[in-house]
């Protein structure tokens, strides 16, 4: 009988390559690319010592609000001092621009804590724009605390009072469905603009994260029930920050988010009809809209940030392709290529 010869040596394993040629070693399963300068500080140079002038006005509002200072540090980064306190409960509020409390999401973290005996993540505390400490990222955290019946609760207080508006850039683990998203954002534009009446809308790119959450946050102000998922890549194609004022922005933007409004009560009525013609697909909504968006068929190129045309022009098409909207041009094969193309994205 025939025997299996031995493999000698190993077929040679082929490196993967960039374009360059070179082998790029961050794109490797389970490897990240270090940077290439070390930043930030020495161990020696983070801590501060509790007596120093530096802390000093972070230590008398700890003190006035009830609390007691801990410790305190230079942030490894950027260097800015912080200090870990003990603060009363009742002293932190939320700021008012976070997504909406969810009872059920704090009952069961308390629930949680509780059976673990410990809370372990401090609250990230600011000074708010009335005088009141803020917390701009611990809404559940503190409302737990609550439930539990904590007397004092454990915070990493900044001096920076704009950290409020720029933390919410972090939350890039957190599943924010689109409303909660929106209304974060626009609730943030509301407040800056009390607190800065000259302040422009494009210095807020970041914290605003992208110019369509503003528009959509004014129309879930007024309809928390709005599918603003339907209307998202139409924005995302022509809605822009722009350097007007937050005030005027606000304004124009309002109009904007009555108009886009105005275009899902047409789209309501077209559903009404083509259901009543017999179509039940759960993608009829996407389809319609698909349908009546003008820059559908748009696609940008690389580098580009030049909307295809203005969001008002855009409106204005969109809602007349609303209006002229015929039910009867619409088969079963057309909703089962938005089917697709649903399915693909997800």
């Amino acid at each position: 009988m025939a025997t299996r010869k031995k493999r000698t040596s190993k077929p040679a394993e082929r490196p993967s390559k960039s374009r360059g040629g070179k082998r790029n070693a961050a794109t490797r399963a389970g490897k990240l690319a270090p940077g290439k300068k070390a930043r930030g500080l020495e161990a020696a140079e983070v801590a501060i010592a509790m007596d120093s002038p530096e802390i000093a006005e972070l230590a008398a509002l700890v003190r006035n609000a009830g609390g007691a200072p801990i410790g305190a540090y230079h942030e490894p980064l950027g260097g800015r001092p912080l200090m870990l306190a003990s603060l009363p409960l009742g002293a932190v509020q939320p700021t008012p621009f976070q997504r909406d409390l969810s009872p059920t999401h704090a009952k069961r973290l308390a629930q949680k804590i509780d059976e673990t005996a410990a809370f372990l993540d401090p609250l990230i505390v600011v000074r708010g724009d009335d005088g009141r400490l803020w917390t701009p990222n611990g809404r559940h955290r503190l409302a737990a605390a609550k439930v539990l019946g904590l007397r004092q609760i454990t915070a990493l207080i900044s001096p920076d009072d704009t950290l409020a508006y720029r933390i919410l850039a972090l939350n890039t683990e957190k599943a924010h469905n689109l409303r909660d998203r929106s209304l974060e954002v626009v609730r943030m534009a509301h407040s800056l603009a009390k607190r800065d009446k000259d302040a422009h809308e494009s210095q807020f790119c970041a914290e605003f994260e992208s110019a369509e959450l503003l528009t959509l946050g004014l129309v879930y102000e007024h309809s928390s029930r709005f599918a603003g998922g339907a209307y998202s890549a139409f924005l995302k194609k022509v809605d822009r920050f722009n350097d007007r004022t937050l005030i005027v922005s606000l304004r124009e933007r309002k109009d904007y988010a009555s108009r886009l409004q105005e275009i899902d009560s047409h789209v309501k009525r077209i559903i009404a009809a083509l259901q009543a013609k017999g179509f039940k697909s759960p993608y009829l909504r996407n389809y319609v809209v698909a349908r009546i968006n003008p820059v559908r068929f748009h696609k940008a190129k690389k580098g580009d940030t030049k909307p295809p045309m203005p969001l008002a022009q855009a409106l204005t098409r969109m809602a007349a392709a609303a209006k002229t909207f015929k039910v009867d041009s619409v088969s079963n094969s057309d909703l089962a290529w938005v089917a697709v193309g649903a399915g693909a994205s997800e």
